[in-house]
């Protein structure tokens, strides 16, 4: 089974479930950012993270087996070779669709503004090395229809 195959797979479950993403995370008793990007393919989970979701979705050893696949982090996109730029490109071609579904389903159908938009850059000292703590903060725009 591929990546592909096993994230149509978990979606379908989902969605069948009336499932969100907070929903699925919380009865793994893990974050729903980590667990959304894995079932997208972009994160491997371990051996116990795979079955509980799969007990969760009622989805076979098939998809338990892809979700412990080393992840295919690639997008098609031209690449700054900045080591700081390279991250940011990094961290959306991998959470991305995981960050517009989370949004979707505490907002609605819409986005996060970057012109009504805030962020904020921090250093959290930590003994097992300095962490960057980036706080965005954007306006939601709900989608309009005419």
């Amino acid at each position: 089974m591929t990546k592909e195959e096993m994230t149509d797979l978990i979606l379908a479950a989902k969605k069948a479930k009336g499932f969100t993403w907070e929903t699925i995370a919380g009865k793994m008793d893990m974050g729903e950012v980590w667990v959304a990007s894995a079932c997208y393919g972009m994160n491997s989970m371990p051996e116990d993270a795979a079955k509980s979701l799969c007990e969760v979705l009622e989805l076979d050893e098939g998809v338990c087996a892809a979700l412990q696949e080393f992840p295919n982090k690639t997008w098609e996109k031209i690449i700054p070779q900045d080591p700081v730029m390279y991250r940011f490109y990094e961290i959306v071609g991998v959470y991305a669709y995981t960050i517009k579904q989370i949004i979707g389903e505490k907002f609605g159908d819409g986005i996060m503004s970057a012109i009504d938009f805030s962020m904020d850059i921090d250093k959290e000292e930590n003994p097992k090395g300095d962490r960057v703590v980036i706080t965005m903060n954007g306006k939601f725009l709900k989608y309009t229809t005419w």
